[in-house]
């Protein structure tokens, strides 16, 4: 068996295994293979081992790998995992059919003229900055009831879902149970946290989509989103 599908396989076994153990239905944690740095074969490998929703980190490199891909396997998701420039807004808005990232007004206001342009509406997470780290992007906890009522009435995004990176060298598990209480607080269903070092803890805090790419694809060079 290739590698890729091994570990796939085996992923999903350690999901069902995690979703099982926190009394919660295996088929509720949808797995999101990161595939940034990954190539095309790679993606083939995965999809051809019944992977169809796949992570990506930059637009460019997604619309290189994925827009062939995509007319070939028309069921294919894609998500942007990945921070998005204003002046890619157009591009990602006509690639993916989530963008797990909108984190500011201006991104947010480039993405409502972009979906006014391409007819296209994607779901949208807002990422939250879960550990205030100066470092990274992300909405602040506090800050979040305001920028969801901007999003969604001035610029009439359909906002789902909450997704968040915790502190590295930490415990994730707080940060996870305060995502899923925000998610909580403003009725979204959808919850992307996790990746492959601590998606355990996210099921068990009740992740709805985790992000794994070095556990199915196998080491690459560290970057945020995954």
């Amino acid at each position: 068996m290739n590698p890729i599908a091994y570990n796939l396989q085996e992923m999903r076994n350690r999901i069902g295994v995690a979703a099982n153990k926190a009394g919660r239905d295996p088929g509720s944690v949808t797995l999101i293979a990161v595939s940034k740095t990954k190539t095309e074969n790679d993606v083939r490998v995965a999809i051809a081992a019944g992977q169809k929703l796949f992570g990506e980190n930059r637009v460019q490199e997604a619309k290189a790998k994925f827009t062939s891909l995509r007319v070939e396997y028309p069921d294919l998701k894609l998500h942007l995992i990945g921070s998005l420039q204003t002046n890619k807004a157009e591009d990602a808005v006509r690639l993916f059919d989530v963008i797990e990232t909108l984190d500011r007004p201006r991104l947010a206001m480039a993405l409502a003229e972009a979906m006014k342009k391409t007819g296209r509406t994607p779901a949208f997470y807002v990422e939250v900055n879960i550990g205030a780290e100066p470092q990274k992007a992300g909405i602040a906890p506090t800050a979040l009831g305001d920028f969801l009522a901007f999003c969604r009435e001035a610029c009439r995004l359909n906002i789902t879902g909450l997704m968040a990176i915790p502190p590295q060298n930490e415990d994730p598990t707080p940060y996870f149970v305060r995502l899923r209480e925000l998610a909580e607080q403003y009725k979204l269903t959808d919850l992307s946290m996790g990746m492959s070092g601590d998606f355990e803890a996210a099921i068990a805090c009740g992740a709805t989509e985790i992000r794994v790419g070095t556990a199915i694809f196998g080491a690459r060079t560290a970057a945020a989103g995954e």
